[in-house]
């Protein structure tokens, strides 16, 4: 097939379920670079405080162009295993949801991705006899009691009908909002309490996704962990960091995940960022309560009153997902400052492999 009458057939399905993507040819198109003369340094050079680096057989690739380069995705779902590492391949987890997903027919608003994650389940086991939670991106959504039985439930009732990556940064309307609560036909004999599947708003306002699957690789076993470290070091003093297990509104999740692809260029970063001064600043004005990293009161993300007025009137879901690769340990502090908090990037040739920006209509795929 040519590639104008490929080009034109995406175009047509992309108008019939109202998507609103296009390719940014540059990296500069999709997310603006920090321009030190403008924006300052990306790191404050206190290298004494810098302790975290990696092993010193830590070889990546550093010739191969990343940018436009990686698979487009329309939707993207996190399960929580609360553990670090998993077989090679998730979808062979056996009796997982990760399983169900990668068997069951995908969803019909565009490719999933699928990621097992070290988000803590319900149960606060591994076990995958027992109903877990899945996050689903860009919607920001939990949804909570997922077992591998209800699985066709969420893709045809929830994932099918959630925003995607190309979909307009407004509210869904009615008929494509995701339900509160669903009923999923499930065994008999299954307990009351997880019959129904229940969805809600995510708390954070970024996530930071870390490969840590150390079984396809063991750089990435290697990296997650001094990252967090350094990522933690970097949002703390900006009351912004939210271990695994804090819900309070606002703030930045950081969570592992299993391989997305590109090991070689390790360690392989997604940010997805919500819009609308996620953290108090005027993006458009580069101003506000973050700029710079700077922490105060501002910088502590929406309140709780804020969080129940955007849930009423439609949540948008993230607005960006930032791919980077090539990350380092000293790359953390630039990363929070002007990725997590403005949307920019500070190495976009060396470390941008791709992503999304639905205020744009973008994408890199």
């Amino acid at each position: 097939m040519s590639g104008a009458l490929k080009s034109l057939i995406n175009s047509a399905k992309a108008l019939a379920v109202g998507n609103s993507g296009s390719k940014a040819a540059l990296p500069q198109d999709l997310f603006p670079a920090v321009d030190k003369a403008v924006d300052g340094e990306d790191c404050d050079r206190d290298c004494d405080s810098c302790a975290v680096a990696y092993p010193k057989g830590f070889k990546i690739d550093e010739g191969d162009d990343l940018y436009g380069f990686v698979k487009g995705w329309s939707t993207h779902v996190l399960v929580a295993t609360g553990k670090t590492d998993w077989v090679r391949d998730v979808g062979d987890e056996k009796g997982s949801v990760m399983q169900a997903i990668s068997h069951a027919k995908g969803p019909t608003n565009g490719r999933l991705l699928l990621s097992a994650s070290n988000m803590p389940t319900p149960h606060q086991t591994t076990s995958y006899s027992e109903p877990t939670t899945v996050l689903l991106l860009p919607a920001f959504t939990l949804i909570e009691n997922v077992l591998p039985a209800t699985v066709p439930t969420l893709i045809n009732s929830i994932i099918s009908i959630a925003p995607t990556t190309t979909t307009p940064l407004e509210p869904a309307p009615p008929q494509q909002k995701i339900p509160r609560s669903l009923a999923a036909p499930l065994p008999e004999g299954t307990p009351a309490a997880v019959k129904d599947l229940t969805t809600r708003a995510c708390p954070h306002r970024a996530l930071i996704l870390l490969c840590s699957q150390k079984t396809r690789d063991a750089r990435c076993g290697q990296s997650a962990p001094l990252l967090r470290r350094e990522f933690q070091r970097h949002l703390q003093p900006l009351g912004l960091y939210r271990d695994l297990d804090d819900e309070r509104p606002g703030g930045v999740g950081i969570y592992f995940i299993s391989h997305v692809g590109g090991h070689k260029y390790s360690a392989n970063v997604m940010v997805y960022r919500r819009g609308g001064g996620a953290f108090g600043e005027e993006e458009e004005k580069g101003k506000g309560g973050v700029e710079n990293g700077k922490g105060g009161e501002e910088g502590k993300g929406k309140g709780e009153e804020e969080e129940e007025e955007e849930e009423e009137e439609g949540d948008v879901g993230a607005a960006q997902c930032i791919w980077l690769a090539r990350v380092r340990p000293e790359d953390c502090e630039g990363i929070v400052k002007f990725t997590v908090l403005q949307g920019k990037v500070v190495k976009p040739d060396r470390q941008l492999r791709g992503g999304f920006d639905r205020g744009k209509g973008l994408l890199s795929w």
